[in-house]
């Protein structure tokens, strides 16, 4: 069971280097790149919109809307361009990442939702 939990792990890391390849290449279609940009800064910021301290559900956005947003992504790509990202994801060193734009992002959403509870609540 771990050891396809780590499979799972890999897949999903080779496949979001393979996509952050995908943003930069040509071939791509402009929705698949918004998609992987905003994916891959969501998956590397330093932050979730469901915090991780949260038992069990701190957990679901990285066990639910990655993988989902990988699936669809890769549906957006050309046939055969993600084996061909794959390959060359698996081919570039790994580094440590980190996304302030994904933070950003992440910090942008919170305040946004928390301005629209205050709204509802009557808080001003």
């Amino acid at each position: 069971m771990i050891s396809r939990l780590r499979g799972w792990v890999g897949a999903i890391r080779r496949d979001l280097g393979a996509l952050w390849l995908a943003a930069r290449d040509q071939r791509v279609p402009w929705l698949a790149r918004w998609l992987i940009f905003l994916l891959v800064a969501y998956a590397l910021s330093p932050i979730d919109l469901i915090p991780d301290f949260i038992p069990v559900i701190g957990y679901i956005d990285e066990l639910v809307l990655l993988p989902l947003g990988i699936l669809l992504v890769i549906r957006l790509l050309p046939d055969g361009l993600m084996a061909e990202l794959r390959d060359q994801a698996l081919r570039t060193p790994a580094r440590r990442a980190d996304s302030r734009v994904g933070l950003l992002i992440v910090v942008a959403v919170w305040v946004a939702c928390a301005g629209v509870s205050a709204r509802m609540l009557g808080i001003r």
